[in-house]
Protein backbone atom coordinates (compact mmCIF):
# COMPACT_ATOMS: atom_id res chain seq x y z
CA UNK A 1 0.00 0.00 0.00
CA UNK A 2 1.17 3.48 -0.89
CA UNK A 3 2.47 5.47 2.00
CA UNK A 4 0.56 8.70 0.67
CA UNK A 5 -2.86 6.29 0.14
CA UNK A 6 -2.14 4.99 3.53
CA UNK A 7 -2.00 7.65 5.01
CA UNK A 8 -5.11 9.46 3.67
CA UNK A 9 -7.49 6.47 4.45
CA UNK A 10 -6.42 6.72 8.06
CA UNK A 11 -7.56 10.38 7.72
CA UNK A 12 -10.92 8.51 6.83
CA UNK A 13 -11.00 6.27 9.58
CA UNK A 14 -9.30 3.05 8.14
CA UNK A 15 -8.12 0.81 10.40
CA UNK A 16 -5.24 -0.98 8.18
CA UNK A 17 -3.21 -4.27 9.77
CA UNK A 18 -0.81 -6.14 7.47
CA UNK A 19 -1.56 -3.59 4.10
CA UNK A 20 -5.50 -4.60 4.65
CA UNK A 21 -8.22 -2.24 5.61
CA UNK A 22 -9.81 -4.28 8.31
CA UNK A 23 -12.78 -2.33 8.76
CA UNK A 24 -13.98 1.49 9.16
CA UNK A 25 -14.27 2.92 12.72
CA UNK A 26 -17.84 4.55 12.24
CA UNK A 27 -19.44 1.86 10.22
CA UNK A 28 -22.38 0.32 11.16
CA UNK A 29 -22.64 -2.54 8.85
CA UNK A 30 -25.21 -5.37 9.83
CA UNK A 31 -25.87 -8.18 7.17
CA UNK A 32 -28.70 -6.99 6.20
CA UNK A 33 -27.13 -3.90 4.72
CA UNK A 34 -24.56 -5.42 3.47
CA UNK A 35 -26.33 -7.42 1.12
CA UNK A 36 -28.56 -4.86 0.12
CA UNK A 37 -26.24 -1.88 -0.19
CA UNK A 38 -23.18 0.08 -2.44
CA UNK A 39 -19.88 -0.32 -1.19
CA UNK A 40 -16.26 1.26 -1.79
CA UNK A 41 -13.23 -0.56 -0.96
CA UNK A 42 -9.18 -0.34 -0.93
CA UNK A 43 -8.01 -3.28 -3.12
CA UNK A 44 -4.23 -2.68 -2.06
CA UNK A 45 -4.03 -6.41 -1.64
CA UNK A 46 -3.81 -6.90 -5.33
CA UNK A 47 -0.33 -5.96 -7.08
CA UNK A 48 0.14 -4.71 -10.64
CA UNK A 49 2.62 -5.81 -12.98
CA UNK A 50 2.98 -3.87 -16.78
CA UNK A 51 4.44 -5.43 -19.85
CA UNK A 52 6.24 -3.31 -22.10
CA UNK A 53 7.71 -3.83 -25.48
CA UNK A 54 7.22 -5.04 -28.87
CA UNK A 55 6.86 -8.66 -27.88
CA UNK A 56 4.69 -8.46 -25.58
CA UNK A 57 1.43 -9.84 -26.80
CA UNK A 58 3.82 -12.82 -27.91
CA UNK A 59 5.80 -13.47 -24.42
CA UNK A 60 2.36 -13.68 -22.71
CA UNK A 61 1.31 -15.80 -25.03
CA UNK A 62 3.75 -18.06 -24.46
CA UNK A 63 3.32 -18.41 -20.85
CA UNK A 64 -0.14 -17.82 -19.87
CA UNK A 65 -3.35 -20.15 -19.82
CA UNK A 66 -5.55 -17.19 -21.50
CA UNK A 67 -5.17 -16.58 -25.30
CA UNK A 68 -3.94 -13.11 -25.27
CA UNK A 69 -5.56 -12.73 -28.49
CA UNK A 70 -8.90 -12.13 -26.61
CA UNK A 71 -7.59 -9.17 -24.68
CA UNK A 72 -8.13 -5.90 -26.00
CA UNK A 73 -8.30 -2.09 -25.02
CA UNK A 74 -11.69 -2.89 -24.41
CA UNK A 75 -11.73 -6.53 -23.00
CA UNK A 76 -9.90 -7.84 -19.60
CA UNK A 77 -9.41 -11.81 -19.39
CA UNK A 78 -9.14 -14.05 -16.12
CA UNK A 79 -5.78 -16.54 -16.64
CA UNK A 80 -2.74 -18.12 -14.43
CA UNK A 81 0.59 -18.91 -14.92
CA UNK A 82 1.21 -22.48 -14.24
CA UNK A 83 4.95 -24.34 -13.61
CA UNK A 84 5.78 -27.02 -15.55
CA UNK A 85 3.74 -29.71 -13.97
CA UNK A 86 0.56 -27.48 -14.67
CA UNK A 87 0.32 -26.65 -11.09
CA UNK A 88 -0.88 -22.71 -10.42
CA UNK A 89 1.53 -20.57 -9.89
CA UNK A 90 -0.64 -17.20 -9.58
CA UNK A 91 -4.47 -16.36 -11.23
CA UNK A 92 -5.10 -12.93 -12.38
CA UNK A 93 -7.37 -10.32 -14.50
CA UNK A 94 -5.39 -9.40 -17.61
CA UNK A 95 -6.09 -5.96 -19.68
CA UNK A 96 -4.58 -4.47 -22.46
CA UNK A 97 -3.81 -0.28 -21.90
CA UNK A 98 -2.68 1.27 -25.15
CA UNK A 99 0.09 -0.65 -26.46
CA UNK A 100 0.97 -2.05 -23.03
CA UNK A 101 -0.60 -5.13 -20.92
CA UNK A 102 -1.80 -4.93 -16.95
CA UNK A 103 -1.71 -7.82 -14.73
CA UNK A 104 -3.43 -7.63 -11.58
CA UNK A 105 -2.76 -10.50 -9.38
CA UNK A 106 -2.40 -10.57 -5.43
CA UNK A 107 0.05 -8.56 -4.29
CA UNK A 108 1.71 -11.44 -1.84
CA UNK A 109 2.93 -13.17 -5.11
CA UNK A 110 3.31 -10.08 -7.34
CA UNK A 111 7.35 -9.62 -6.70
CA UNK A 112 7.98 -13.56 -7.08
CA UNK A 113 5.85 -13.96 -10.74
CA UNK A 114 7.74 -10.73 -11.76
CA UNK A 115 11.30 -12.30 -10.88
CA UNK A 116 10.39 -15.77 -12.89
CA UNK A 117 8.29 -14.36 -15.99
CA UNK A 118 11.92 -12.32 -16.15
CA UNK A 119 13.88 -15.38 -16.62
CA UNK A 120 11.71 -16.37 -19.71
CA UNK A 121 12.64 -12.89 -21.43
CA UNK A 122 15.69 -13.87 -23.09
CA UNK A 123 15.99 -11.89 -26.12
CA UNK A 124 12.31 -10.69 -26.24
CA UNK A 125 11.63 -7.66 -26.75
CA UNK A 126 9.32 -7.07 -23.39
CA UNK A 127 10.34 -5.25 -20.04
CA UNK A 128 8.16 -5.85 -16.92
CA UNK A 129 7.76 -3.08 -14.49
CA UNK A 130 6.03 -4.05 -10.91
CA UNK A 131 3.20 -0.52 -11.02
CA UNK A 132 1.47 -0.88 -7.72
CA UNK A 133 2.71 1.61 -6.43
CA UNK A 134 1.57 4.07 -9.09
CA UNK A 135 -2.03 3.39 -9.11
CA UNK A 136 -4.32 2.89 -6.09
CA UNK A 137 -6.91 0.16 -7.37
CA UNK A 138 -10.61 0.81 -5.31
CA UNK A 139 -13.71 -1.46 -5.59
CA UNK A 140 -17.37 -0.17 -6.23
CA UNK A 141 -20.14 -2.83 -5.45
CA UNK A 142 -23.99 -3.10 -5.14
CA UNK A 143 -27.43 -3.09 -7.04
CA UNK A 144 -26.22 0.75 -8.27
CA UNK A 145 -23.05 0.06 -9.15
CA UNK A 146 -23.40 0.43 -12.91
CA UNK A 147 -25.59 3.89 -12.79
CA UNK A 148 -22.90 5.13 -9.94
CA UNK A 149 -19.83 4.60 -12.12
CA UNK A 150 -22.15 6.38 -15.02
CA UNK A 151 -23.35 8.85 -12.86
CA UNK A 152 -19.77 10.19 -11.75
CA UNK A 153 -17.20 8.85 -14.48
CA UNK A 154 -18.69 6.96 -17.72
CA UNK A 155 -22.04 9.07 -18.48
CA UNK A 156 -22.07 7.19 -21.57
CA UNK A 157 -21.00 3.46 -21.90
CA UNK A 158 -23.12 0.65 -21.61
CA UNK A 159 -21.87 -2.37 -19.41
CA UNK A 160 -20.30 -5.59 -20.67
CA UNK A 161 -18.42 -8.28 -18.18
CA UNK A 162 -14.78 -8.13 -18.02
CA UNK A 163 -15.34 -4.44 -20.07
CA UNK A 164 -12.33 -2.02 -19.94
CA UNK A 165 -12.98 1.68 -20.21
CA UNK A 166 -9.82 3.84 -19.87
CA UNK A 167 -10.92 7.58 -18.79
CA UNK A 168 -8.32 10.19 -18.81
CA UNK A 169 -5.70 8.06 -17.17
CA UNK A 170 -8.30 6.47 -14.79
CA UNK A 171 -9.50 2.38 -16.06
CA UNK A 172 -12.91 1.08 -15.24
CA UNK A 173 -12.60 -2.38 -14.97
CA UNK A 174 -16.50 -4.23 -15.01
CA UNK A 175 -16.27 -7.47 -13.36
CA UNK A 176 -20.48 -8.04 -13.04
CA UNK A 177 -23.49 -5.42 -13.44
CA UNK A 178 -22.80 -5.29 -9.70
CA UNK A 179 -19.31 -4.97 -9.50
CA UNK A 180 -16.27 -2.65 -10.87
CA UNK A 181 -12.86 -1.98 -10.15
CA UNK A 182 -11.22 1.53 -10.53
CA UNK A 183 -7.84 1.82 -11.40
CA UNK A 184 -6.65 5.53 -10.24
CA UNK A 185 -2.97 7.75 -10.41
CA UNK A 186 -2.33 8.13 -6.42
CA UNK A 187 -2.58 11.60 -6.57
CA UNK A 188 -6.06 11.05 -7.47
CA UNK A 189 -7.43 9.11 -5.82
CA UNK A 190 -8.10 10.71 -2.81
CA UNK A 191 -10.88 12.74 -4.75
CA UNK A 192 -12.16 9.80 -6.35
CA UNK A 193 -12.80 8.18 -2.82
CA UNK A 194 -14.75 11.07 -1.54
CA UNK A 195 -16.53 11.86 -4.44
CA UNK A 196 -17.85 8.06 -4.47
CA UNK A 197 -17.73 7.54 -0.25
CA UNK A 198 -20.62 10.04 -1.16
CA UNK A 199 -22.61 7.77 -2.91
CA UNK A 200 -20.79 4.08 -1.30
CA UNK A 201 -20.43 3.59 2.05
CA UNK A 202 -16.62 2.74 2.66
CA UNK A 203 -16.17 -1.27 4.22
CA UNK A 204 -13.39 -3.77 4.54
CA UNK A 205 -11.15 -5.43 2.57
CA UNK A 206 -12.80 -8.84 3.56
CA UNK A 207 -15.93 -7.76 2.17
CA UNK A 208 -14.49 -7.53 -1.33
CA UNK A 209 -12.88 -11.35 -0.90
CA UNK A 210 -16.22 -12.33 0.42
CA UNK A 211 -17.76 -11.03 -3.43
CA UNK A 212 -15.17 -12.58 -5.46
CA UNK A 213 -16.03 -15.91 -3.06
CA UNK A 214 -19.88 -15.64 -4.28
CA UNK A 215 -18.77 -15.11 -7.64
CA UNK A 216 -16.76 -18.42 -7.61
CA UNK A 217 -13.40 -16.45 -8.78
CA UNK A 218 -10.87 -18.58 -7.20
CA UNK A 219 -7.71 -16.13 -6.00
CA UNK A 220 -4.34 -18.04 -5.77
CA UNK A 221 -2.16 -17.05 -2.60
CA UNK A 222 1.46 -18.02 -1.41
CA UNK A 223 -0.38 -20.75 0.74
CA UNK A 224 -1.98 -22.36 -2.46
CA UNK A 225 0.79 -21.90 -4.78
CA UNK A 226 1.20 -25.11 -7.00
CA UNK A 227 -1.18 -27.03 -5.46
CA UNK A 228 -3.77 -27.08 -8.08
CA UNK A 229 -4.16 -27.49 -12.29
CA UNK A 230 -6.67 -24.42 -13.83
CA UNK A 231 -9.30 -27.41 -13.92
CA UNK A 232 -9.53 -27.93 -10.48
CA UNK A 233 -10.42 -24.38 -9.35
CA UNK A 234 -12.81 -24.03 -12.46
CA UNK A 235 -10.83 -21.43 -14.28
CA UNK A 236 -11.89 -23.24 -17.60
CA UNK A 237 -15.32 -22.58 -16.68
CA UNK A 238 -14.52 -18.75 -16.57
CA UNK A 239 -12.73 -18.55 -19.61
CA UNK A 240 -9.16 -18.06 -18.03
CA UNK A 241 -7.73 -21.67 -20.23
CA UNK A 242 -7.63 -21.93 -23.74
CA UNK A 243 -7.28 -25.38 -25.67
CA UNK A 244 -6.84 -23.68 -28.72
CA UNK A 245 -3.81 -21.49 -28.51
CA UNK A 246 0.28 -22.88 -28.54
CA UNK A 247 2.52 -23.96 -26.01
CA UNK A 248 2.72 -22.66 -22.02
CA UNK A 249 4.56 -23.82 -19.32
CA UNK A 250 2.18 -26.87 -17.99
CA UNK A 251 0.17 -26.75 -21.44
CA UNK A 252 0.66 -30.67 -22.23
CA UNK A 253 -0.54 -31.60 -18.71
CA UNK A 254 -3.53 -29.39 -18.83
CA UNK A 255 -4.66 -30.06 -21.99
CA UNK A 256 -4.23 -34.20 -21.44
CA UNK A 257 -6.72 -33.54 -18.39
CA UNK A 258 -9.04 -31.83 -20.87
CA UNK A 259 -8.99 -35.02 -23.39
CA UNK A 260 -7.86 -37.59 -22.22
CA UNK A 261 -8.39 -38.11 -18.25
CA UNK A 262 -11.65 -36.90 -16.18
CA UNK A 263 -11.23 -34.21 -13.29
CA UNK A 264 -11.71 -35.76 -10.12
CA UNK A 265 -11.38 -32.86 -8.14
CA UNK A 266 -13.44 -29.66 -8.93
CA UNK A 267 -14.00 -26.25 -6.91
CA UNK A 268 -16.91 -25.84 -4.91
CA UNK A 269 -18.58 -22.92 -3.14
CA UNK A 270 -19.81 -23.67 0.83
CA UNK A 271 -19.91 -22.19 3.78
CA UNK A 272 -18.55 -23.30 7.19
CA UNK A 273 -20.40 -22.71 10.33
CA UNK A 274 -17.75 -22.03 12.80
CA UNK A 275 -16.25 -19.39 14.93
CA UNK A 276 -12.47 -20.59 14.33
CA UNK A 277 -10.30 -18.69 11.50
CA UNK A 278 -11.02 -20.72 8.53
CA UNK A 279 -7.61 -19.87 5.92
CA UNK A 280 -6.39 -20.80 2.79
CA UNK A 281 -4.55 -23.61 2.36
CA UNK A 282 -6.65 -25.54 5.25
CA UNK A 283 -7.18 -29.70 4.94
CA UNK A 284 -10.72 -31.19 4.32
CA UNK A 285 -11.73 -34.70 5.18
CA UNK A 286 -14.32 -37.35 4.34
CA UNK A 287 -15.08 -40.74 5.27
CA UNK A 288 -14.74 -42.17 1.87
CA UNK A 289 -11.43 -40.76 1.65
CA UNK A 290 -10.27 -42.35 5.35
CA UNK A 291 -7.53 -40.48 6.55
CA UNK A 292 -6.63 -38.69 3.70
CA UNK A 293 -7.46 -35.34 2.72
CA UNK A 294 -10.26 -35.26 0.55
CA UNK A 295 -9.72 -31.38 -0.54
CA UNK A 296 -8.09 -27.81 0.56
CA UNK A 297 -9.80 -24.39 1.00
CA UNK A 298 -8.53 -21.94 -1.34
CA UNK A 299 -9.75 -18.81 -0.32
CA UNK A 300 -11.70 -17.92 3.06
CA UNK A 301 -13.99 -15.20 4.48
CA UNK A 302 -15.70 -14.58 7.27
CA UNK A 303 -19.62 -14.45 6.20
CA UNK A 304 -22.29 -11.53 6.64
CA UNK A 305 -24.44 -13.98 8.52
CA UNK A 306 -21.92 -15.55 10.56
CA UNK A 307 -19.46 -17.90 9.83
CA UNK A 308 -17.30 -18.35 6.99
CA UNK A 309 -17.65 -18.75 3.52
CA UNK A 310 -15.52 -20.48 1.24
CA UNK A 311 -13.93 -21.66 -2.38
CA UNK A 312 -12.88 -25.29 -1.96
CA UNK A 313 -11.15 -27.47 -4.14
CA UNK A 314 -13.19 -31.22 -3.41
CA UNK A 315 -12.54 -34.58 -4.74
CA UNK A 316 -15.60 -35.06 -7.06
CA UNK A 317 -16.61 -38.23 -5.64
CA UNK A 318 -16.50 -37.21 -2.16
CA UNK A 319 -18.74 -34.07 -2.43
CA UNK A 320 -21.08 -35.86 -4.68
CA UNK A 321 -21.62 -38.23 -1.95
CA UNK A 322 -20.22 -37.66 1.36
CA UNK A 323 -20.27 -34.98 4.04
CA UNK A 324 -17.09 -32.88 3.83
CA UNK A 325 -15.64 -31.85 6.76
CA UNK A 326 -13.21 -29.17 7.73
CA UNK A 327 -9.37 -29.76 9.39
CA UNK A 328 -11.04 -33.13 10.38
CA UNK A 329 -13.40 -35.88 10.08
CA UNK A 330 -14.54 -34.43 13.64
CA UNK A 331 -14.77 -31.12 12.03
CA UNK A 332 -17.42 -28.66 10.94
CA UNK A 333 -19.77 -29.76 8.38
CA UNK A 334 -19.11 -27.79 4.85
CA UNK A 335 -22.48 -26.76 3.19
CA UNK A 336 -22.39 -26.99 -0.48
CA UNK A 337 -24.12 -24.32 -2.22
CA UNK A 338 -24.63 -23.00 -5.84
CA UNK A 339 -21.89 -21.42 -8.26
CA UNK A 340 -22.77 -18.70 -9.99
CA UNK A 341 -21.66 -20.37 -13.48
CA UNK A 342 -21.93 -23.83 -14.90
CA UNK A 343 -19.38 -26.42 -15.35
CA UNK A 344 -18.27 -28.11 -18.17
CA UNK A 345 -19.49 -31.60 -18.97
CA UNK A 346 -16.81 -34.00 -18.86
CA UNK A 347 -17.15 -36.70 -21.86
CA UNK A 348 -17.04 -40.27 -20.21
Amino acid sequence: MHSDWQTFLITRHAIIANGRVTRFENSNNTPHTIQTSNFLADLSHFGLIRFSGDDAQSFLQSQLTCDIRDITTQHAQYGSYCNSSGRILTSFLLWQQEQDYLMQLPASLCAATQKRLSLYVLRAKVKLFDHSNSFVQLGISGSDAISMVAKLIAPSSHFEQLQVLNLGGITLLRLSAQRSILIVPVDQAPAIWDQFSQYAQPISTDYWDWLDIQSGIPVILPETQEKFIPQMVNLDAIGAVSFKKGCYPGQEIVARTQYLGKIKKRMYLAHIDTKHAVSAGDSLFSIDMDDQSCGNIINATVSPLGGYDVLAVIQCTSADSQTIHWESLQGPRLTLKSLPYSLPIQSS
